[in-house]
């Protein structure tokens, strides 16, 4: 938290900065709503930490007059209550130009409907409840809905494996999730889902709900949970009940083997199949030049986490609002931009806007654990969806 509060305190130095010498600067503002403090720390801090470091990579590209000032408020974890609280300040007291963040789904479901009554584009940095993006049409999402992995790695797995296993995390990511995974799995007619399980959301010991896996042995296992440490306890208990060496295949989104927990997680974690949007190991150009700059402010020692370039996309795309209006920004005028958004050079591959539904486009990796140069890594293997949307998205957006 030390190292947090410095960056903090040295990106706002930077950014008061870019101000000096400055006369009539147009400054624009933009209010980031995370979690700094409680559950979703880590994700929270790197969201602050991408939007700080793009500031300091891109100010050239700002039009001479022009200053952005990035207000940051900690929601402390999943709380609408607090979420919406501090949208209602940034919009009525701080004025903001646009709001950005959100680590949790429920937190940004709060602040629909202020972001609809005040017209502020809103870019949603990771909440992934696929349903959000309908709530407010000043929404737009600039990380992933939480049905385009499960889908396609139930595709996936169907075409491969006869009986699966569902288990997921008791709220609304889980739900999509264990839906749609089903959805992909039993295109397969000759797929079965043997059974399923609801995790509590503060669960630590998996043991109790992974018994009756062991009991039915699917030949797979599907799971979803939030990201982070509450993953590598999964895989840790997978691993205790012996359910590996009973022939049962763990899979999951990218959630259970993030980048930043591989270290926790050992040699237990090779071989262990995900798909996910995101890998810091992608052998892309821009991939390698975001951990790149990445290492060089923040230190080897700093893994980006998904939300990071996730936090760079929708940074890239506020800026890029901005620099073709001149900083004279309005509402309608940067949401026309933001629906319109593509690129070809974001740590994830190409990306997109899809004007309609104002989701986000961008590929489906299917991803395997391995050691490259010693390390464990999430190497690309696949991509399983090319340009997708996200499935619920797609079926229930007018």
């Amino acid at each position: 938290m030390k190292i947090f509060k410095r960056i903090v305190s040295v990106a706002a130095a930077m950014t008061m900065m870019v101000g000096v010498g400055v006369t009539n600067a147009e400054t624009v503002k933009i209010g980031l709503i995370t979690s700094t403090s409680g559950q979703g720390t880590f994700l929270g801090e790197q969201m602050v930490q991408a939007a700080q470091l793009y500031m300091a990579q891109n100010k050239s590209r700002l039009p001479p007059g022009v200053d952005v000032k990035l207000i940051v408020r900690d929601d402390g974890g999943p709380n609408p209550d607090k979420a919406r609280q501090l949208a209602q300040e940034l919009i009525v007291r701080e004025k903001v130009n646009f709001l950005t963040g959100f680590v949790w789904s429920p937190n940004g479901a709060a602040v629909a409907p202020l972001s609809t009554e005040a017209k502020v584009p809103t870019l949603l940095m990771n909440a992934g409840a696929s349903a959000n993006i309908t709530l407010s049409p000043y929404f737009v999402r600039f990380s992933f809905g939480t049905s385009t992995a499960p889908y396609y790695l139930g595709k996936w797995a169907g075409e491969r494996y006869k009986t699966s296993y569902i288990a997921v995390t008791d709220y609304g990511p889980g739900f999509d999730s264990e839906k749609y995974f089903e959805l992909g799995f039993k295109q397969n007619a000759d797929s079965k889902i043997l059974g399923r399980v609801r995790m509590p959301i503060n669960t630590a010991d998996f043991v109790p709900y992974l018994l009756k896996v062991k009991e039915l042995k699917p030949d797979v296992l599907f799971v979803f949970v939030p990201t982070g440490r509450i993953g590598v306890n999964f895989v840790k208990a997978f691993n205790d009940l012996g359910l590996a060496k009973e022939g049962i295949k763990l899979i999951g989104t990218g959630d259970i083997t993030a980048d930043e927990e591989l270290h926790s997680l050992g040699d237990a974690a090779l071989g262990l199949l995900t798909v996910h949007h995101y890998s810091g190991a992608g052998d892309r150009q821009a991939t390698k030049d975001f951990n790149s700059v990445w290492i060089a402010a923040y230190g080897k020692d700093s893994i980006p986490s998904f939300a990071a370039p996730q936090a760079w996309d929708a940074m890239d795309a506020i800026y890029e609002a901005i620099i073709a209006q001149k900083g004279k920004v309005t509402a309608e005028k940067s949401m026309e931009i933001l629906r319109n958004y593509k690129s070809d050079h974001s740590p994830r591959g190409t990306i997109s806007i899809d004007p309609r539904t104002r989701d986000i486009r961008q590929n489906e990796y299917l991803r395997e654990v391995r050691k490259v140069d010693g390390k464990l890594a999430n190497v690309e293997i696949e991509v399983v969806g090319k340009q997708v949307l996200d499935p619920w998205v797609e079926q229930n957006s007018k």
